[in-house]
């Protein structure tokens, strides 16, 4: 019998939610709290409550994230999520952000939408620039390049069952077990001390660079799970005793329909680790680089909708500090300003993606009209494209909320280039433009609208 990519995708991500939490209980408190909130909301508003996915996909939804700390174990990272049907959407450089965070991103996830929504399963993945100058100097540049070379990741039969599964889209049910559970043991916390010295070297740059270079192999960083209302999830886990980061990153909440992404995290918790001492002894000591992230989707925007995303969070930022006050409240207020109050308002101003399909009973179509027209007059319906991707102040402020240390970095130094293109050389595949895929979906929907009734629509 063989087993899918979607399937063996769904089991990965089940085996790695189990593994997180018995090695981060509170997850598991995480996890237990969205589907009480879900289920409520569900109970509260109906079929609205689904309006941007089904409650059976939500509640099985999470993303995860990790960090490696080559080119070669981002390469590996690649060939690993294509045996899942995963493959890279979007660029993400977080070392220009308010936190400073030395990596680079991609984020790993199925691109069909039928795949979607099968099983969504996501992995942001970031990868260290360890030759940036602006975070890492010369000497120990030489030094994180000499540990890194020195440590293996991924081994052979792993790399080998996953190409496999890339090529023929599944295996067999035994070697399916086998990918999942060689996976998921990568990403699982080693009990292999750690040099303290090594570590707390780099963590005076980052305490990203630390988690991703101080240590002899990767773990996963947070699981996320999906959460219809990001606000009651909050209070909930306050309730519990759970401390939560100070703000819910993204757009506010607000009168109008949720676009985007909404994040927020429980603190990254203690956890015992073994340390190797400067004089060869070991002793227990403790690490706080791992946490609890939850999120609310909304809806996809388009690039005309994505700038003006950008400018309401300057225009947040400026009143913020000119006049003082509540970000959540002078968020809603600009929001309210600058976007539509409604779904169709946003399609009339193409600033959000939609699939459309013809209304029951209706067959035939006016010309010359477009998609948002004919939603208004009854003749199509019109469904929102749910935002699958990541936000790069967002992801930032997760990772500034929780770090130990403010790090540094010179600016007087001129960084190293970055871009998508140079991230594809080295997972050595293309990485998605997430708008594209938009895009085509909304244009699919166009396109099969037309092929019913003759008329071509524009969105």
């Amino acid at each position: 019998m063989s087993v899918a990519q979607h399937e063996l995708r769904a089991a990965f991500a089940a085996h790695m939610s189990r593994m997180y939490g018995q090695e981060v209980p509170a997850y598991t408190t995480l996890v237990e709290v969205s589907e009480s909130v879900n289920r409520d909301h569900l109970e509260q508003l109906g079929d609205a409550a689904e309006r941007l996915g089904s409650i059976e996909r939500v509640t099985a939804e999470r993303h995860g994230a990790i960090r490696v700390g080559t080119p070669e174990e981002l390469g590996h990272v690649a060939r690993v999520f294509a045996a899942f049907g995963m493959e890279p959407v979007g660029f993400y450089d977080l070392r220009d952000s308010a936190s400073a965070v030395p990596v680079v991103s991609t984020a790993f996830r199925p691109i069909d939408r039928d795949e979607l929504a099968r099983n969504p399963f996501r992995v942001f993945t970031s990868m260290l620039v360890a030759e940036d100058p602006r975070f890492f100097d010369a000497d120990l540049r030489r030094d994180l390049a000499d540990f890194l070379a020195a440590r293996r990741l991924f081994d052979d039969e792993l790399l080998e069952l996953a190409d496999r599964a890339a090529r023929d889209k599944g295996l067999p049910k035994a070697e399916a077990d086998e990918l999942v559970a060689r996976a998921t043991a990568v990403f699982e916390l080693s009990a292999e001390p750690v040099d303290e010295a090594w570590y707390r070297r780099l963590e005076e740059v980052s305490s990203v660079a630390a988690d991703i270079g101080g240590v002899p192999t990767t773990h996963i960083n947070h699981l996320t799970p999906r959460v219809l209302d990001i606000e009651e999830l909050y209070r909930r886990m306050e309730a519990r005793g759970i401390e939560m980061i100070d703000e819910i990153q993204g757009p506010p909440s607000w009168e109008g329909p949720d676009v985007l992404l909404r994040q927020t995290s429980f603190r990254a918790l203690d956890e015992q680790r073994t340390f190797r001492k400067p004089d060869g002894t070991l002793g227990e000591g403790t690490l706080r680089v791992r946490f609890g992230e939850v999120e609310q989707r909304g809806i996809a925007l388009t690039e005309k909708g994505r700038e003006i995303y950008d400018a309401m969070l300057a225009e947040v930022d400026e009143i913020l500090q000119r006049d003082g006050g509540d970000r959540p409240t002078v968020a809603r207020t600009v929001w309210a300003e600058h976007l539509p109050v409604d779904e169709l308002g946003l399609a009339e101003r193409e600033l959000a993606y939609f699939t459309y399909e013809l209304a029951a009973g209706v067959s035939e179509l006016p010309t010359g009209q477009r998609a948002c027209e004919l939603v208004a007059s009854g003749h199509l319906v019109a469904t929102p494209v749910v935002y699958e991707d990541f936000l790069p102040r967002s992801a930032a402020g997760i990772f500034q909320s929780n770090l130990t240390s403010a790090g540094s970095k010179d600016e007087a130094q001129s960084g190293v280039d970055f871009d998508m293109s140079r991230l594809a050389e080295i997972c050595g595949v293309r990485i998605h433009d997430p708008y594209a895929l938009y895009a085509a979906e909304q244009q699919d929907s166009l396109d099969a609208v037309e092929r019913a009734t003759g008329v071509a629509v524009r969105p």
